[in-house]
């Protein structure tokens, strides 16, 4: 599948597609290729001019698929230490159905930027392997104070380990939290946790605690459980 925003005015794919189609997959004059606008349809085209900067087609059907899920799904997540084990949970949040995607900004956080085009690029790849239509949202890296300020969803969840990682009284098991055909926000913390007072404001604002079992998670996998129960949920 190729990635053409602009698809119906244009019958153009971008360049960097073009040279993918031509170059490397060696498309010629009439074959059939499949292309999403990236918004919630996919476009079955013909290719007219196979060129190497912009390839040409004529569009002969296009589709708007069904959602894989109901509701709208947002894991907001620290960081790792290490960029690819982020990129690697967005990357699977992506192909399993994540509607939003924001990393955090920590008090512990042990990674302070993060590079938005790649992560947008990683975002674009997953979507066209998994063949979906719409992509996820993926925000700029936003101080947590901030994003629980301007942050709304039907569901609010912070997924914390100041009473420890395995289920307790203090704390609801993610998949009884999850309303299906909700909004939903799950806040991932970094390697050190969320501090006393975020995890404070955070409950001051409303979420709520979760576990997401007994077994002690690395970050990028809490973010990438955390993403699949609520798919599930809402399957």
């Amino acid at each position: 599948m190729f990635f053409a925003p602009d698809i119906l005015s244009t019958l153009t794919l971008p360049e960097e597609e073009s040279a993918h189609c031509v170059q490397v997959l060696r498309v010629a004059i009439g074959d059939q290729i499949a292309i999403t606008d990236g918004k919630g349809t996919i476009y079955q085209a013909e290719v007219t001019n196979p060129h190497k900067k912009h390839c040409e087609v004529r569009i002969l059907s296009s589709e708007q698929p069904e959602p894989i899920h109901r509701g709208h799904i947002h894991i907001a997540i620290a960081p790792t230490k290490n960029i690819d084990r982020l990129e690697w949970m967005v990357e699977k949040c992506t192909e399993i159905g994540v509607d939003e995607i924001t990393p955090l900004l920590c008090r512990y956080s042990e990674r302070k930027t993060v590079n938005d085009d790649r992560l947008q690029r990683i975002m674009v790849a997953a979507t066209k392997q998994s063949l979906k239509a719409t992509f996820p949202v993926i925000h700029p890296m936003t101080p947590i104070r901030d994003f629980i300020a301007q942050t709304q969803a039907q569901d609010l969840l912070i997924a914390h380990c100041a009473d420890g990682y395995a289920a307790n009284p203090n704390k609801y098991a993610l998949q009884q939290c999850v309303t299906p055909g909700h909004s939903v926000v799950v806040l991932i913390g970094p390697e050190g946790d969320f501090s006393e007072e975020e995890i404070n404001l955070a409950l001051q604002a409303g979420y709520r605690p979760v576990s997401l079992g007994k077994a002690r998670l690395r970050t990028e996998t809490a973010g990438l459980v955390a993403g699949h129960t609520c798919v599930l949920m809402n399957e």
